[in-house]
């Protein structure tokens, strides 16, 4: 084996390594969390939670200071998760980091799930209805066919 073939990183061979959980606050995203949180102790595996801090350049041209308020979000997020954390320790043993990146939310789970390297996403199902219409970030993510995605409802 050359050095590249022992160095190069390889999806599925002994389990997933990294399971990324896309979160933002809302019911769905949580449950989502709590799943991939099991799938990660069940598998010895690292849960990466994620916060995609949205880029809304419209509010920020009228004065809205919105690079604040996703932070704000994103620290409730981080508190709450880490409280749940807390409360579980003695019963569940779950390794987890919790990253934020900036973007829609599909390029920035994307770009968080490349730079984590996951080996599976774990979103929760859309909660707004023009979803089924035009598609959410979950149908995106599997269409785009790089990892596992589960979808909780």
């Amino acid at each position: 084996m050359t050095e590249h073939q022992a160095s190069r990183f390889e999806r599925g061979t002994d389990g997933p390594k990294v399971i990324l959980a896309g979160v933002d606050g809302s019911e769905s995203s949580m449950r989502a969390a709590a799943y991939a949180a099991g799938l990660a102790r069940r598998q010895h595996a690292l849960l990466a939670l994620v916060y995609v801090q949205p880029v809304m350049t419209a509010g920020a041209a009228l004065g809205v200071p919105v690079a604040e308020t996703t932070d704000e979000i994103a620290q409730d997020i981080a508190a709450d998760i880490s409280s749940s954390a807390e409360r579980l320790k003695d019963i569940y043993d779950v390794r987890w980091e919790f990253h934020t990146f900036r973007g829609d939310p599909y390029t920035g789970l994307v770009s968080a799930a490349d730079e984590l390297t996951a080996d599976a996403v774990v979103v929760g199902a859309s909660e707004q209805a023009g979803h089924r219409f035009v598609g959410s970030v979950a149908v995106r993510l599997v269409k785009a066919g790089r990892w596992p995605v589960t979808v909780v409802p």
